[in-house]
């Protein structure tokens, strides 16, 4: 069972392939839909040492259900806006409680 409140459902996508180039290349190989996810896009203004001037850098975050079969670069395809995601980073915290959500740094991908 989720803790967070979900927001949409999600394809979880894995799996590359070489093309005749010899380049690696995302295959859309579902591994499960329908999983529901808490989906978050958020912006966030960015200045470094080396350039002053902020930036605006958008990113999202996910919560999925604790058990989900997700890892790092995986996608995640919203079931609702066709969207999709790269998974930079997957975490949960520890809770002797409860079992938490898995939270997910996402990248968009176009």
């Amino acid at each position: 069972m989720m803790q967070a409140i979900a927001t949409t459902k999600v394809e979880i996508l894995r799996g590359t392939t070489t093309d005749v180039y010899g380049d690696e290349q995302d295959t859309d190989t579902v591994i499960a839909t329908g999983v529901p996810a808490s989906l978050t896009e958020q912006s966030r203004r960015v200045t470094t040492r080396d350039d002053p001037a902020p930036r605006i850098v958008r990113y999202a975050v996910a919560r999925v259900p604790a058990g989900t079969d997700v890892s790092d670069q995986d996608r995640l395809r919203d079931e609702r806006t066709g969207t999709t995601y790269i998974v930079d980073a997957v975490s949960s915290m520890a809770n002797p409680a409860s079992v938490p959500d898995i939270r997910l740094d996402l990248r968009r991908t176009t």
